[in-house]
């Protein structure tokens, strides 16, 4: 061993006492010439926010119990070393504000009841839009929040107001009551050049404050999304979600919401929506805290090489109309399926999801024209643009009557549905059933919903009425082990069953 040491060490000086002093200048000064982040972060940084949502979730029993033998700081670990993420918080721990100032308030204060305990459910990262308190983020990362909480630079938390959130471009708008905050600027995403140097600052994994830097690596990505994605190399995790994307000039030209991934971590690629189209979403959100849209009410699909060459298309372009709506704009205006949509108002369709952005784009009540290619030749239709029903609305019109979320009364604490077999092959499983809703004892050991349940006891589980089944003959008194995948992760994971009457 020291002798193969001290080699290495004689080769690594021969080559060094060889190499000329040129080229080591020349390094120094291209490393003089690397970009710089340093004022950049200082100048954005402060309008950067992590953003942290909790659910209600039922319990019955003491709060926070744990397994006989247990105590926090094993729970902890245990978390922390399975799924790689904190120990969801008990609402006696101080993470979770419980009233006092800066609108921090939640848990049983508000219950209904003593039973209603609130847990962390995500966590994800925002920016500033204006000085009196109007932040935007992911829609995803609100997702079924029943309380969000905005923490600052300054560590002051903040209750947040819902003001909308819009699922097709995955933007919501959330305030706080605050003043003088400071802002983020909105840059020009049409101005994006493939290969400039970007940031991301946000709260990847809820480690706030963190900066990553790469390239813009393409533009208007189709994932198949409502929207076009900015393409970066910059490291994006879950938690960066709702984050700027940030140029040189510290101006935010999108918000980090996807990654490409086959391991839930990055993989060297990420995706921004750009800002533009982000804003114009956000105005309407905070105008009515909801989004207006145009449609036309007719289904498409690309148009194929094999397609256009069969229907003498000069070039591969448009979208093929395979379904109209009877009695909708397109309709009326005479579009017929098998149709191509070639331009609408002029600008050309270059593909097929370039066409629901542009009628979206459109103020209902808009007469426009659309191209279409039918029979060898072009046709131009006048429309009348409809208005598409919005997916979500305000928090305010949330709160009309909604179905019933789906309840956990077993002993357990979790309702389950059954796993397609497909799905089951693609995850290399042979058993199991997914978690639909958590509550009481799972709840306090940290399920989720999405986590598969393989095996209770030594009983493995095929389907959810097999589940139901066994989990309706468990002894209170015992602690039964649920063996439990997350991602690529698998635990047994020990559970205290509850009384349940029968």
């Amino acid at each position: 061993m020291t002798t193969f040491s001290l080699r290495k060490f004689f080769a690594a000086a021969v080559v060094v006492a060889c190499l000329p002093f040129a080229p080591h200048t020349a390094s120094a000064a291209s490393a003089a010439n690397l970009p710089d982040f340093t004022d950049l972060v200082d100048k954005v940084g402060p309008a950067v926010v992590n953003i942290r949502t909790t659910a209600r979730v039922t319990s019955s029993g003491p709060r926070g119990a744990l397994p006989p033998g247990m105590d926090d700081g094993d729970m902890s670990e245990f978390f922390r070393r399975f799924f790689g993420i904190p120990m969801p918080q008990s609402p006696q721990s101080p993470g979770v504000p419980r009233g006092g100032n800066n609108g921090g308030s939640g848990g049983s204060q508000d219950s209904p009841d003593n039973n209603d305990l609130e847990q962390n459910s995500g966590v994800g990262s925002g920016f500033i839009l204006s000085a009196d308190g109007y932040v935007m983020t992911n829609a995803h990362v609100i997702d079924d929040a029943d309380t969000i909480y905005v923490t600052l630079t300054d560590k002051r938390e903040f209750k947040a107001k819902l003001i909308g959130v819009d699922d097709r471009t995955d933007v919501a708008v959330v305030k706080i009551s605050a003043a003088n905050l400071p802002t983020i600027t909105i840059g020009d995403s049409n101005k994006v050049r493939v290969g400039e140097w970007v940031v991301a600052i946000g709260s990847p994994f809820g480690l706030e404050n963190t900066v990553t830097a790469g390239i813009v690596s393409a533009k208007g990505r189709d994932t198949g999304d409502y929207l076009p994605f900015i393409q970066t190399d910059v490291a994006v995790n879950p938690g960066n979600s709702g984050g700027p994307l940030i140029n040189m000039q510290g101006e935010v030209i999108g918000i980090n919401s996807q990654i490409y991934s086959r391991t839930g971590g990055f993989m060297g690629i990420s995706f921004a929506i750009p800002i533009d189209e982000a804003m114009r979403v956000a105005d309407q959100l905070k105008a009515s805290g909801k989004v207006v849209r145009g449609r036309i009410a007719v289904a498409i699909g690309e148009v194929t090489k094999d397609v256009a060459d069969s229907l003498g298309l000069p070039k591969v372009q448009g979208a093929l109309v395979s379904s109209v709506e009877p009695g909708g704009p397109a309709d009326k205006a005479g579009v017929q399926p098998g149709d191509i949509i070639l331009k609408f108002n002029g600008h050309s369709v270059d593909t097929a999801t370039d066409l629901p952005r542009m009628v979206g784009d459109t103020k209902p009540g808009t007469k426009a024209t659309i191209t279409v290619w039918r029979k060898g030749q072009t046709r131009d239709l006048p429309v009348t643009i409809a208005e598409m029903q919005p997916d979500k609305t305000s928090k305010a019109d949330q709160k009309k009557p909604q179905p019933p979320k789906q309840r956990a009364t077993n002993a357990l604490g979790l309702a389950v549905s059954d796993i397609p077999a497909d799905q089951l092959r693609a995850l290399k499983l042979r058993n199991g059933v997914q978690i639909d809703a958590v509550d009481g004892p799972a709840a306090r050991v940290g399920l989720q919903k999405g986590d598969i349940v393989l095996r209770v006891g030594d009983t493995d589980i095929t389907s959810a009425k097999q589940f139901d089944e066994v989990t309706s003959h468990l002894d209170s008194q015992k602690m039964v082990a649920l063996l439990v995948r997350r991602g690529e992760n698998t635990q047994f994971v020990p559970i205290r069953p509850r009384s349940v009457q029968k």
